[in-house]
C-alpha cells in the first residue's frame, strides 16, 4: 500500500484486499466510509494521496477494535476467575454489530456515504416471492420495506440525523423484520438478513456521536 513505486491500480487492490479483512460497517459500507473521508480529493483509483488517507483511517479504527477486544477479553478473565462464566448480552456490544471504532467520534460525512451506499443496494435487492409467504405476511413484508426505506431517506436529507419520531420508527422496523426471521435456514431469511443489517447500519449511524 505505501510502496510508491507499485502501480496505483495494485494498491488500490491493495487496500481493498485490507478493507475485506477489516470492515466493521460491512465491506461496502466501511469502502463507502473511506472514500468519503480520504477528501480533498476521494478518488481512490486515481489519487495516491487519498488512498494512504484512506489507509491510514482504516489502520487506526481497527488499532481502536484490537485495543477494545483486548479489554474485553481481560475483563472476562477477570470475570470467570470470579464465577461469573457467562457474558452479559451488553458487554460485547460494541464489539458486534455495524460501528466505527476510533478515539474521536466517527466522520459524519462517512456515515452517511456509508448509510447512502447501502441505500441504494438496499433498493436494488430482490424481493420476496409472494410464494414463500402467506397474504398477510406478504403485506406485513411490504410495509416494513417502505418503512426502512422511508427511515433511510429521512436519515440522507437530513444530512445525518433522525428525529425522535422516525428514530422510534426505526426500532419499530427492526423489530418487525426480525420477528419474520426464522433460527437457521429458511428461505425468507435469505431476503430478510440483508435488511437487518442495513436497518442496523441505519440504526448506529443515527445514533452515533457525530465528528465533522
Amino acid at each position: 500500500m505505501r510502496d510508491e513505486q507499485l502501480p496505483l491500480p495494485r494498491r488500490h487492490t491493495a487496500l481493498r484486499c485490507a478493507v475485506g479483512h477489516y470492515c466493521p460497517l460491512g465491506f461496502s459500507a466501511t469502502w463507502a466510509y473511506l472514500a468519503a473521508t480520504a477528501h480533498p480529493a476521494p478518488d481512490l483509483r486515481r489519487d495516491p494521496s487519498a488512498l494512504l488517507r484512506a489507509l491510514e483511517t482504516l489502520e487506526e479504527s481497527r488499532a481502536v477494535q484490537l485495543d477494545n477486544v483486548a479489554h474485553f477479553a481481560a475483563r472476562r478473565h477477570a470475570e470467570k476467575s470470579a464465577g461469573r462464566r457467562t457474558p452479559r448480552a451488553s458487554d460485547a456490544a460494541g464489539l458486534r454489530g455495524p460501528h466505527w471504532p476510533s478515539e474521536t467520534a466517527p466522520s459524519r460525512l462517512g456515515l452517511i456515504a456509508a448509510v447512502a451506499n447501502r441505500h441504494s443496494a438496499f433498493q436494488r435487492l430482490p424481493y420476496p416471492d409472494e410464494t414463500l409467504s402467506p397474504d398477510a405476511q406478504v403485506r406485513a413484508l411490504a410495509n416494513l420495506h417502505t418503512r426502512l426505506d422511508t427511515c433511510a431517506s429521512s436519515y440522507l436529507r437530513a444530512l445525518g440525523r433522525l428525529d425522535g419520531p422516525a428514530s422510534d420508527e426505526l426500532t419499530d422496523t427492526i423489530h418487525g423484520i426480525h420477528s419474520l426471521t426464522r433460527p437457521g435456514y429458511a428461505p425468507l431469511n435469505t431476503f430478510l438478513l440483508p435488511w437487518l443489517r442495513f436497518a442496523h447500519l441505519l440504526a448506529y449511524a443515527a445514533k452515533a456521536p457525530l465528528g465533522h
